[in-house]
C-alpha cells in the first residue's frame, strides 16, 4: 500500500467515525419532546394533565372518529381520526381501560391535513378518546369500541 492509499484509508476512517459520532446524537434530538410521563400515566386525567399542561378539553362535533364497533383482536384495532378544526397542533389517542391510557400522540406541522390513521392496542372494550389541540385550545371526541380478545396482556 503506497502513501496515497494510506492517506485515503485514514481519511475514510476519520469521516466514518465523525459520521457515527454525530449520528449517535440524532435519536436524543428526535425524542427530546417525547412526553414520557404522560405515556406512563395510569389514568386519563393525569395523562391529559401531563400531556397538555392543564388545558381543559371541550367536546367537539368537528372531530370524527372512525373505528370498528367490534374489534375481534385488541392487539390491532384500526382507528381513523380527522377534524375540520383550523390550526391543529396535535392529535392524541387515549384508551380509557388500558393500563396506560395514552396510546399515541401525533404532532402536526403547520398547514398539515388534520388526519390520522393508525392501529392501537386495547386491553378490553372501552371508550377511545381523541384529543385535538388547535389554536391553543383542547377539544375531544369519544367512541366506544367493543373488543372480543384483549391486546394488552388481557
Amino acid at each position: 500500500m503506497n502513501n496515497f492509499e494510506q492517506r485515503r484509508l485514514l481519511l475514510k476512517g476519520l469521516l466514518s467515525s465523525s459520521f457515527l459520532g454525530i449520528a449517535s446524537f440524532l435519536p436524543k434530538l428526535a425524542l427530546a419532546s417525547w412526553p414520557k410521563e404522560a405515556f406512563q400515566s395510569k389514568t386519563i386525567s393525569s395523562a391529559i394533565e401531563l400531556l397538555e399542561q392543564g388545558l381543559a378539553a371541550e367536546e367537539s362535533k368537528n372531530i370524527k372518529i372512525k373505528a370498528p364497533k367490534l374489534a375481534e383482536n385488541g392487539s390491532i384495532v384500526w382507528i381513523e381520526i380527522s377534524t375540520t378544526l383550523e390550526n391543529v397542533e396535535s392529535i392524541s389517542i387515549l384508551v380509557e381501560k388500558n393500563p396506560t391510557p395514552l396510546a399515541a400522540k401525533f404532532v402536526l406541522a403547520p398547514g398539515t391535513e388534520a388526519y390520522i390513521y393508525t392501529r392501537i392496542k386495547m386491553r378490553e372494550s372501552s371508550p377511545v378518546i381523541a384529543l385535538v389541540k388547535a389554536d391553543g385550545k383542547l377539544y375531544s371526541a369519544s367512541r366506544n369500541i367493543k373488543v372480543t380478545l384483549g391486546g394488552c396482556g388481557g
